[in-house]
């Protein structure tokens, strides 16, 4: 299997753009694949930068329903009509940014995806989980034992008139299998990881060899006591797993270093343009 991240925030290779966004190229046995396209074009240079054939690409699976997840989408389309794009349906629904009441700018920001994207003819609306075939299949959050992220707080989705709390039942998450490993991709986790972990082994019956997810835990501004305290209660969660996590994105370096210090070795970051040096924590049977 081969992973390389064509977009996210940190800088990485330096001949590629660093955006507030996510994709995602893998190849598996069976596929080309992308998950989320970035925020916008500059996920299609950076893959030409990377020698990367987007018009060989089968699968997109958009992680859920923003605009730093989905903004390459259009463009890519253009580039490669044949691919299949597989979101959840209620993905298509009116999400924004509450900024508090300020002087400077708008209170809620509209931060959903381009809606042309729905009406693609390659689109593949869903509901819940689903199996694409025995390699990939998407799953969703059904039960949430834990808190999700402080972060989520100024998330809304608009109904009607009324700007309410984002329950995030548009995030679907993927799992790639390969031999006797399975690797387990999200966006942001929106869901809270350890919550995203849990249902996986309540599906699966199993814990993922390796993630690949942002966390969602970045903020702008200095952590509180309570954040800071989320942030060490949800590494020493993640490390009880046999489990390596690669993160990026939405995570925050900030974070990032927090978890670490806790983690060591069985967390990385994985910075735009880079490819993940895959590992296993699991020792598979050999002639896996």
């Amino acid at each position: 299997m081969r992973i390389i991240n064509l977009i996210e925030n940190t800088e990485g290779k330096v001949s590629c753009i660093n955006a507030h966004g996510l994709s995602f190229y893998i190849e598996t046995k069976k596929h080309r694949l992308l998950v989320d396209l970035g925020p916008s074009a500059d996920t299609i240079r950076n893959a030409e930068v990377l020698g990367v054939d987007l018009k060989a690409v089968d699968t997109v699976i958009l992680s859920h329903g923003h605009y730093d997840h989905s903004g390459g989408i259009i463009p890519f389309a253009e580039l490669n009509p044949s691919a299949t794009i597989y979101m959840q349906k209620s993905a298509i629904g009116e999400f924004y940014s509450d900024n508090g009441e300020r002087e400077d700018c708008e209170r809620y920001r509209y931060i959903g995806i381009d809606k042309k994207i729905a009406g693609l003819p390659q689109v593949k609306l869903i509901e819940g989980d689903f199996a694409i075939d025995d390699e990939l299949s998407l799953f969703t959050i059904s039960e949430r034992d834990e808190e999700v992220p402080f972060t989520n707080s100024r998330l809304k989705e608009k109904k009607e008139d009324s700007y309410i709390q984002d329950d995030f039942k548009h995030e679907h998450f993927l799992v790639i299998k390969d031999g006797n490993r399975e690797v387990l991709v999200s966006g942001c986790a929106h869901n809270g990881i350890v919550n995203i972990l849990k249902e996986y082994v309540r599906k699966y019956g199993k814990e993922p060899d390796t993630v690949i997810s942002g966390f969602h835990l970045m903020k702008k501004t200095d952590y509180t006591d309570a954040e800071a305290k989320e942030i060490v209660r949800t590494a020493k969660e993640l490390k009880k797993y046999n489990t390596i996590f690669y993160t990026c994105h939405c995570t925050g370096i900030a974070a990032f270093e927090s978890m670490r210090s806790i983690m060591g070795s069985q967390l990385k970051y994985v910075h735009s343009g880079e490819e993940v040096n895959l590992r296993w924590r699991k020792t598979a049977p050999a002639g896996v």
